[in-house]
């Protein structure tokens, strides 16, 4: 399931009040469950399986039991960087 904007090839647009909700699991592996904005009452853009190894947007973060949560406050891009690792960057240009 991928309902995200593709702004380029591995690049989807977030919009600026996206969430990011991070389950990590024992293996390493994480879920990455992508909601347009945190007070829809809507289902999920997107899940990918991979690491978010760095946020370059302006966010706020908070831990939960099973992972983290990424709140955007700007607009910003989801790029892949290989197989298993994503990036979140700034596009406030868009």
């Amino acid at each position: 399931m991928n309902k995200l904007a593709a702004v380029g090839e591995e690049r989807w647009h977030l919009p600026q009040h996206a969430h990011i909700i991070v389950y990590e699991s024992e293996q390493g592996d994480e879920l990455l469950t992508i909601y347009d904005c945190g007070a829809a009452q809507k289902p999920p853009s997107a899940q990918v399986i991979g690491n978010l190894v760095r946020v370059r947007a302006e966010h706020e973060l908070e831990r939960t039991v099973t992972g983290y949560v990424v709140s955007m406050r700007e607009k910003s891009v989801l790029e892949k960087q290989d197989d298993d690792h994503f990036v979140i960057v700034s596009n406030g240009s868009d």
